[in-house]
C-alpha cells in the first residue's frame, strides 16, 4: 500500500451534483409488500461490467446521489455498478406519513429486499461479484449473509467490503441497557413512528458539529445538503423510535449471536477509530469473529464517512477496496 501522500492519490475531475451521462435511473419492485404490484426501489446502474459486477449498499438516512463519485471511480474500472436506495428512504418512498422520518418496523424486511434484489441483480450477467456496504448497510448484509436457509437466503457474492460497518451504535451518555429501555418505552406509548430526536441544520455552526460526525470533507458534506435542498423527495432526517429499537436489537443479536464465524465470503472491513456514529470495537469484535475478515482502522484523520472524506483518507480506502477485489475477486 503506498502512502497516503503518494503521487498516486490525484482526484480525477467529476461532477459530484450531476448524474453521469451514461448511467441509468430506474425502479425495481421489491416483492415483499402487502401490496401486489412489491414496493418501488430506486435504482441506479453504471458501467460495462468487463471487471465484473458490483453493488453499492448505502446507510441510514442516504441516497445514491451520496456514492455517485464512487460508483463512477469503480464504472471507470470496469465494474457494471449497481445501487439502490433503501425501502423508506432516499427516493424510495416513505413508511410513515412525516417524509423526514426515517422509519422501519423490522429490520427483516430490509433484509428479504436485499435477498430479493440481489437473486434478480446476480441473474443480470456473469463475471465475479462484489458487494460494497456502508453502515447500516454493512450491518443488514452481514445479517443476511448468515440467515435464512434455501430460497431464503442471499446468495453470497465472490467478495465483501463492509465500511464503517454498524455492528453496535453509539448511545452515550446512555449505557445500552438504558438506550433500549427508553426506546422500547417510547415504542409501547404509540412513538414507534415519531422522529427519535431532531436534526437541527438552521445554523451554520449546527451543520459544521454534524459535518464532523460524518466526514472531515465540508464540500462533499455540502454536497449531501445541496441535494436535499434540489431534490426534496430525496431528503430524509432522523430515525424513528422503532429503528431505534430495531438498531439496538438487530446489532445485539448479531454479537451475541452464532452466525458470524459461517460467513465463507472474502470480507475487508474498514473503520475509524473516532467514529461517533458507530462502535468501533464493535467492528474490531465482529472482524475477529469472521474467518480470514482483514481490517484496517484508520485514525483521527476519519469520520463515519470513509467513502467520502478528504482525499488522503477517500483514495487510500478506494486503493485498498480495488487492492483487495483484485486478489480475492480477479475478472
Amino acid at each position: 500500500m503506498p502512502p497516503m501522500d503518494s503521487p498516486r492519490f490525484v482526484t480525477p475531475p467529476f461532477d459530484r451534483r450531476a448524474w453521469p451521462m451514461d448511467g441509468r435511473l430506474d425502479y425495481w419492485n421489491a416483492p415483499s409488500s402487502p401490496d401486489e404490484s412489491g414496493w418501488p426501489l430506486r435504482r441506479y446502474r453504471l458501467g460495462s461490467g468487463a471487471r465484473g459486477r458490483m453493488l453499492v449498499l448505502g446507510g441510514r438516512g442516504d441516497m445514491i446521489e451520496k456514492y455517485l463519485e464512487v460508483i463512477h471511480h469503480w464504472a471507470e474500472r470496469g465494474w457494471a455498478v449497481t445501487s439502490f436506495d433503501w425501502r423508506g428512504q432516499g427516493g424510495s418512498g416513505r413508511l410513515t406519513d412525516d417524509p423526514l422520518c426515517g422509519h422501519i418496523e423490522d429490520f427483516g424486511q430490509w433484509i428479504a429486499d436485499l435477498n430479493a434484489f440481489t437473486a434478480d441483480w446476480r441473474a443480470e450477467g456473469e463475471g465475479p461479484t462484489a458487494i460494497v456496504a456502508h453502515s447500516m448497510g454493512g450491518h443488514l448484509l452481514l445479517r443476511a449473509l448468515i440467515e435464512g436457509m434455501g430460497a431464503e437466503r442471499m446468495i453470497a457474492p465472490d467478495a465483501a467490503v463492509t465500511v464503517a460497518p454498524m455492528m453496535g451504535v453509539h448511545s452515550a451518555p446512555l449505557p445500552r441497557w438504558l438506550a433500549v429501555a427508553i426506546a422500547e418505552t417510547m415504542c409501547a406509548l404509540g412513538f414507534d413512528r415519531k422522529q427519535a430526536w431532531t436534526q437541527k441544520e438552521e445554523s451554520e455552526r449546527q451543520r459544521h458539529m454534524r459535518q464532523k460526525r460524518l466526514t472531515h470533507d465540508p464540500e462533499r458534506y455540502a454536497d449531501e445538503l445541496w441535494w436535499r435542498d434540489h431534490s426534496r423527495e430525496v431528503a430524509l432526517g432522523p430515525p424513528s423510535w422503532r429503528w431505534v429499537e430495531q438498531a439496538l436489537h438487530s446489532t445485539h443479536l448479531l454479537a451475541t449471536q452464532p452466525g458470524l464465524e459461517r460467513i465463507a465470503v472474502p470480507l475487508l472491513m474498514l473503520a475509524a477509530r473516532n467514529d461517533r456514529l458507530v462502535s468501533t470495537p464493535a467492528i474490531r469484535r465482529t472482524a475477529a469473529r469472521v474467518p480470514g475478515a482483514r481490517l484496517h482502522v484508520y485514525g483521527r484523520e476519519a469520520a463515519h464517512e470513509i467513502l467520502r472524506e478528504l482525499d488522503p483518507v477517500r483514495l487510500d480506502a478506494l486503493a485498498r477496496i480495488d487492492g483487495f477485489l483484485d486478489e480475492v475477486a480477479p475478472r
